[in-house]
């Protein structure tokens, strides 16, 4: 195989993958709890974008705000690794395709 053209082949993947973490950090993703009453945004690698809380739970007692927050996080964080893997899923389809069940490192 002509290493020249491996080599080249190389650095098209690093590139296309560096552009595929680059726009990972751009997505963002919803969780939402309690019927709407609690919305958490999650962007790139997990950072978190905001919390809503309606006004309503303000009287309720602390426990149930904190559950409702975290119920809101966890499927946000859900959210967000599933468009994180369809974005990554398009990147490899352009490059040939990776191993069934690899996963980026990011």
């Amino acid at each position: 195989m002509d290493m020249a053209k491996l080599m080249r082949e190389a650095q098209a993947m690093q590139e296309k993958i560096a552009a595929a973490q680059e726009s990972a950090q751009t997505l963002e993703a919803n969780g939402v709890a309690g019927a709407g009453l609690v919305t958490v945004t999650l962007k790139g690698k997990g950072d978190l974008v905001s919390i809503r809380i309606d006004p309503s739970l303000m009287s309720e007692s602390a426990d149930i705000l904190e559950d409702l927050i975290k119920a809101a996080h966890n499927e946000a964080r859900r959210n967000l690794e599933q468009a994180v893997e369809q974005a990554m899923q398009k990147i490899t389809q352009d490059m040939g395709g990776m191993m069934p069940g690899f996963k980026m490192p990011f």
